[in-house]
């Protein structure tokens, strides 16, 4: 597989999660937040289970559950249960480019995150980046609320706060926690153990489960499919070939994927979400760039 393929690939990952925000609206048109999350990776579960059968890697899958169960089960309820539990709830009153310009700045909070739990070097480029990508965020969300753009912190746009810093701490937890071996059965392990949680949170919510009419349903199935299964299978490909860092820079794609499916669905973004929008994925792109290293003549 070349390393255009790699890049399509990134890119993809980025253009399915970019949807994920706008589907989610008309997902909770038919249904509870909690039931949505569930739906979404219950399916998503399912589908890569099958996957991993198919493959001839399912006893693979067993051995890896009973080994390592308890470390996966923690990274997918951090992860899967904990940033869609957010995730869906902030939807219901943030605006699809919010969200997504909120968790832009993902890699910066990984990347923190790693440097305080995991021991990692915190490179001076990203230091100096991290409170302009906070302004950038602060822009976005008092200029661009989902009810006109008005000047205030939403509900939303707290729980879309909380769930960036369950993706990162999910990344931080997936780096320390995830044993070696097939990397298909490791995710849908995590996936099982996010979905028995939403599933569980849901039941004991008591929301009643009511099935989505035919555009939710559509909606749900291709976040499953797209923005769940096919993102994450994509996107480790890209690590697996590009690195860690290199990949990082396609999630800068996700809030602009995000505004071109706005727009063309009506919404198209506002003045603050674009200049708050600019400013981190600037702040992104610059603690990304490769540090000069200063060459001394022999």
């Amino acid at each position: 597989m070349g390393q255009p393929t790699i890049y399509a690939l990134a890119a993809l990952s980025a253009l399915f999660w970019g949807a994920n925000f706008n589907l989610a609206g008309p997902v909770l048109v038919d249904m509870a937040p909690m039931s949505a999350a569930a739906g979404r990776f219950v399916l998503a579960a399912l589908i890569m289970a099958g996957l991993v059968a198919w493959r001839g890697e399912f006893s693979a899958m067993l051995g890896t559950a009973r080994r390592y169960g308890g470390r996966l089960a923690l990274v997918g309820v951090v992860g899967i249960a904990g940033f869609n539990l957010l995730f869906f709830d902030a939807m219901r009153t943030t605006s699809a480019v919010n969200g997504a310009l909120i968790m832009a700045t993902n890699p910066l909070l990984t990347a923190l995150l790693a440097a305080l739990f995991l021991g990692e070097q915190l490179p001076g480029r990203q230091i100096a980046a991290i409170p302009v990508a906070l302004a950038g965020v602060s822009m976005v969300i008092l200029g661009g609320g989902a009810a006109g753009g008005a000047m205030e912190f939403g509900l939303g746009d707290l729980e879309m706060l909380g769930a960036n810093l369950a993706w990162a701490a999910y990344n931080v937890l997936a780096r320390k926690l995830t044993p070696p071996g097939p990397q298909m059965a490791n995710t849908t392990v995590m996936m099982a153990a996010g979905a028995l949680v939403l599933a569980g949170a849901a039941v004991l919510e008591g929301s009643a489960f009511t099935l989505p009419g035919p555009k939710a349903g559509a909606a749900l199935l291709t976040m499953a499919v797209t923005g769940s299964v096919l993102a994450y299978l994509f996107w480790s490909m890209a690590i697996t070939r590009l690195g860690a860092g290199r990949t990082a820079l396609f999630l800068n794609l996700v809030p602009v994927f995000a505004a071109i499916i706005a727009t063309l669905g009506g919404t198209p973004p506002n003045p603050a979400q674009l200049g708050g929008g600019a400013v981190v994925i600037a702040a992104v792109i610059f603690s990304m760039l490769p540090s000069r290293r200063r060459t001394c003549p022999a």
